[in-house]
Parts: C-alpha cells; sequence; structure tokens
C-alpha cells in the first residue's frame, strides 16, 4: 500500500477537516441571540442589568476573543471551569455588576452543546478520504483536552475515515513535538520519511512534520494570503482540503522525475 512513496497521510481536525471556528461562530450568536432558550437568559440580563443586542454582540466578540487566546493547563483548571469563566468574565466586563457564575455556566452549556451540532465533515470531504484510504492509511492528529477533542470528533462521525485517532491531551507531548509524531508512526507501522502531516497551524502542524522528518508538510491557508517571511516554510501549500489528492499526485511527479534522472546518470557511469 502506498501512493508515490507515502503510505500515511496526517490530517489535523479543527479548521482543516472541520470548520471549529466558523462553528464557534454559529454557537455564540445563538446562545446570545435567537432561540427560544435565550429568551430566558435576554429576560434575565434585562431585567437586572439592562441587557441590549448591543451588549449581547460585545459579549461574543469578548468570549471570542477570550477563546482564540486561550491557554489551557489540564493540570491546573478542567476546560469546562476556564470556558465558564470566559463567559463569566465577558458579561461581567460588558454589564458590570456582581460575577454570575450560574448564567455563565448556562451560556456556556449551550454554547457547546450548539457548536457541536454545526461541527461536521462534509460530504466532500468524506469522499476524499474514502478514496485516499484505498491508497494510503490515514490517522487524525487533533491537539487539545481530550475530552473536547472526543466530544468533536464524535459529533463529526470522522472515526470511520481513520486507521487511528491520536489526541494530543492524551499523550506525553503534543504537537509541534516529535514524539507525538514518531508515536503515530509507529501506530501505523510506516516511517517517518514515508508520511505527509496536513494541517492549518504553522507553529503546530508544519513546524511538528518538519520537526519529526515527515517526507512533506502541507499547509492549508484557506486565505491563501502568503506572508514574504512565513516561517516555517511548508514543502506545499492548498486553500482547500481537497486538493490535497493534486498535491499527492504533483509529489508522485517529482519523485519519477527524480528516477528517471537518477537511472540516467546510473547508465552514464
Amino acid at each position: 500500500m502506498g501512493v508515490h512513496g507515502v503510505k500515511a497521510v496526517f490530517f489535523d481536525l479543527d479548521n482543516t477537516l472541520v470548520d471549529t471556528a466558523a462553528a464557534g461562530r454559529r454557537a455564540i450568536e445563538e446562545v446570545l441571540l435567537v432561540g427560544p432558550y435565550l429568551l430566558k437568559v435576554i429576560s434575565t440580563l434585562q431585567s437586572k442589568h439592562h441587557y441590549s443586542e448591543g451588549q449581547a454582540r460585545i459579549i461574543c466578540d469578548k468570549v471570542q476573543a477570550k477563546l482564540l487566546k486561550e491557554c489551557h493547563d489540564p493540570a491546573k483548571m478542567c476546560i469546562t471551569d476556564l470556558r465558564i469563566s470566559h463567559w463569566e468574565e465577558a458579561i461581567q466586563e460588558t454589564i458590570g455588576g456582581e460575577a454570575n457564575r450560574n448564567l455563565a455556566a448556562e451560556c456556556y452549556f449551550l454554547w457547546k452543546t450548539t457548536r457541536l451540532q454545526h461541527l461536521t465533515l462534509a460530504e466532500d470531504t468524506r469522499g476524499m478520504l474514502t478514496e485516499l484510504r484505498k491508497g494510503v492509511r490515514l490517522l487524525l492528529l487533533t491537539n487539545g483536552d481530550k475530552q473536547t477533542q472526543r466530544e468533536k470528533i464524535e459529533a463529526c462521525a470522522c472515526q470511520p475515515y481513520f486507521d487511528a485517532i491520536v489526541v494530543g491531551g492524551e499523550q506525553k507531548e503534543e504537537k509541534p513535538a516529535p514524539s507525538i509524531f514518531h508515536y503515530c508512526c509507529d501506530l501505523l507501522g510506516v516511517q517517518p520519511a514515508e508520511c505527509v502531516m496536513v494541517g492549518d497551524s504553522l507553529d503546530t502542524d508544519i513546524q511538528g512534520g518538519l520537526n519529526a522528518g515527515l517526507k512533506a508538510t502541507v499547509w492549508l491557508n484557506k486565505a491563501m494570503t502568503t506572508p514574504v517571511d512565513i516561517s516555517p516554510v511548508p514543502h506545499y501549500i492548498i486553500s482547500s482540503v481537497l486538493d490535497l489528492p493534486a498535491v499527492l499526485q504533483k509529489m508522485g511527479h517529482k519523485m519519477n522525475a527524480k528516477l528517471g534522472t537518477d537511472h540516467m546518470a546510473g547508465s552514464n557511469e
């Protein structure tokens, strides 16, 4: 088994295979702006703090910003407590008054449930994974809290498309540490030089693949506005995960060309 010298492809999950950021944004807006549950939240805030839709928008923005800057140490605090704190702080910063932990917890759990409902593995992505798996082994490699990532994996029902799933929060080290990549290689019975890493993060996916000595790294850059001083430098850049098969094909052409050159050199000696 193998395609063009590649025996395995490692995929990142968040914002690579599934659009976690978009699901989170939709969930935040639904938590504070729509739905029958929110009538209760809005009513509570209006009666106690003269809550308005404008303030709801500010809370949305604040929570989103806190999520983006989040640094989670599971040894110090569980992810649930940390994210309830995000909501608690955002509400208090916007509306003032005493902290409302109960309201923050209600908002968090509704946001979490709603986000999971919006996490889907697109039909065309499923089709691509199914086709790829006919020629190479596939592994899902995601950083993050064990419970949170396992819930996402379950929600988007991606398990059947992979030969193995590795969650960073369950390992001693996460991406970009070489150890987790080598662990993945051992799971699949392949060598680093036979593997490709695909992901949206230069710092974890691309740097990690380079650190581990993988055959190639593929950076998913949906914006396709590449900085001049990009670092680390990926082997390939794509704007959609659906472009991966074409990249593997290109790798095959390069390898065949090299083999042809080596053969010519050998014949002339």
